[in-house]
């Protein structure tokens, strides 16, 4: 078992990979059409782990062009739905059965603690897969309520070819949010993983064609976002793009779809989630462990993060205690010791972009209660200490704009209608949660939260049957459950008049 080893070992596994870089186009590694290569580096000391092809608008076209012939000549898309199913099925059992490895890959790619990558990353992308390929067979197509002498059927049908851009922070587990749905109704696939972290979705790609996936369904071209990524936001022939990252980059697919075919485009974007504690939470210890992951887990680049701490007066000074308690001791560290709590940011890029936001709240009269440096510096690695302010206004620039890092503000209120008031004033609306013992209350407040999922004594829980999406400028469009089928079929009526019948005399 990975997670019994020490790090000396785990070390030593990770400097034996040998990660694939090409492009997968037809169900082959190919060097992109003009060689050209990028570099994804290890968060976590700075070092290149590998050059990885930079696939061009000729690779994506090439790609396209496969998408659509296997589209097209129904060698998935004519299959039925249970032996796409059982494809998906042997993918997740092949995804557990290569779990070191993928999770080796994503640890280094990303920076994250190889625990978190090993027990959640790798572990729900297989969960995920499977779940849609035990689904696949299971959704059932309408008759509408007509007329007696009308049958008019309604069937879902899949869109045909969809292009999907993932984000760096969980580069398979968001990848496995398209894959099941997107494959699961027929359609053919292109994946442009983030170019900070492309390996696990190359690898996957392999995986998929030894499950059992014809060659063609599934494409991935890593590469940038000027080449790569809007070369096939653009692509007149792909139907539908789904993308997952900033609300910045969301408004640029949005133009590459105007500027094309007007293809449907699925977005999952940015947030700025408040977690509501009132006077009356059972258990200030057990809410002070969910704020602290809520906002510190892999290291607060998390789209649905509880980035706003917003504690009742009479009780904020015991839970910040707690909050700030529980922040020192957090283990920040090398991504690879299985004791390692905090990881690195992505990049040097990054690290500089939430040293901005600690300055900016210093400037604007915030407390910084704890963190606000960097540590590690020694390693060459892009490490942060958990980092905590209090006396934090909503409209400060800490609690109004998107960090992705480990940074939480603490705001105090008095009165529902006011925590109701700011926890909404935001552009955003993908989570927030509230901790209380009153029911009455706790649905109240729910129900007028502007967010796609509300926990209530609880943060971040999910599961594969409840969809998750946002309103606002986290974007409109659900993943997981089955409603993220939704996203990429559409419903085709078929209109049948029927005649009474005309008995011949024998």
């Amino acid at each position: 078992m990975l997670l019994d080893r020490d790090v000396a070992e785990i070390s030593t596994m990770a400097g034996r990979l040998r990660p694939e870089t090409r492009a997968f186009i037809d169900g082959e590694y190919r060097t992109g059409a003009l060689g050209h290569a990028f570099a994804t580096e290890n968060p976590a000391t700075g070092e290149v782990i590998a050059k990885v092809v930079m696939s061009t608008g000729e690779d994506v076209d090439a790609a396209v062009v496969s998408a659509r012939a296997s589209f097209d000549d129904g060698r998935w898309s004519g299959r039925s739905p249970r032996e796409r199913g059982r494809v998906l099925r042997r993918l997740a059992e092949l995804m557990d059965e290569h779990r070191e490895e993928l999770a080796l890959l994503e640890c280094l790619d990303t920076g994250k603690p190889v625990r978190d990558v090993l027990t959640g990353d790798i572990a729900k992308s297989a969960d995920m897969t499977r779940w849609y390929g035990e689904a696949a067979d299971k959704l059932y197509d309408e008759v509408a309520p007509t007329r007696t002498d009308v049958l008019a059927v309604v069937r879902r049908e899949p869109l045909g070819v969809v292009g999907c851009v993932t984000p760096w922070n969980f580069p398979l587990y968001q990848a496995a949010y398209k894959l099941g749905p997107v494959l699961m109704s027929g359609n053919s696939l292109i994946i442009k993983p983030a170019e900070q972290t492309p390996l696990t979705t190359i690898r996957i790609a392999a995986l998929a064609m030894e499950a059992g996936l014809p060659p063609g369904v599934l494409n991935v071209v890593p590469g940038d976002g000027p080449t790569t990524g809007a070369a096939l936001g653009r692509h007149p022939d792909v139907d539908v793009l789904a993308f997952t990252g900033s609300t910045r980059t969301a408004r640029r697919f949005l133009g590459y779809a105007a500027e094309s075919n007007a293809k449907k485009v699925c977005v999952e974007a940015g947030g700025k989630s408040p977690h509501i504690v009132f006077p009356d939470a059972a258990d200030l210890e057990v809410v002070a462990e969910a704020v602290i992951w809520g906002i510190f887990y892999n290291q607060g680049q998390v789209c649905s993060a509880g980035s706003r701490l917003f504690a009742h007066r009479e009780i904020v000074d015991d839970l910040l205690d707690l909050v700030v308690r529980r922040a020192r001791e957090l283990r920040v560290g090398d991504p690879l010791d299985p004791a390692t709590q905090l990881g690195a940011l992505i990049s040097a890029e990054q690290k500089a972009r939430v040293m901005r936001y600690v300055e900016r709240g210093r400037a604007e009269g915030a407390r910084l209660v704890t963190g606000g440096h960097e540590v590690l510096a020694e390693t060459g690695g892009h490490f942060l200490a958990p980092t905590v302010f209090d006396q934090v206004r909503n409209d400060m620039t800490i609690a109004q704009e998107e960090i992705f890092g480990p940074v939480l503000s603490v705001l105090t209120f008095d009165e529902v209608d006011e925590v109701v008031r700011m926890a909404n004033d935001t552009v955003y609306g993908l989570g927030a949660g509230l901790w209380s013992r009153d029911i009455d209350l706790a649905l109240h407040v729910a129900g007028r939260l502007r967010a796609g999922q509300v926990w209530v004594n609880d943060y971040d829980g999910s599961d594969w049957s409840v969809p998750w999406g946002g309103f606002g400028q986290s974007g409109t469009a659900r993943d997981k459950s089955l409603h993220a089928v939704e996203e990429y079929t559409a419903p085709k009526a078929t209109w049948i008049q029927t005649r009474p019948p005309r008995l011949t005399p024998r």
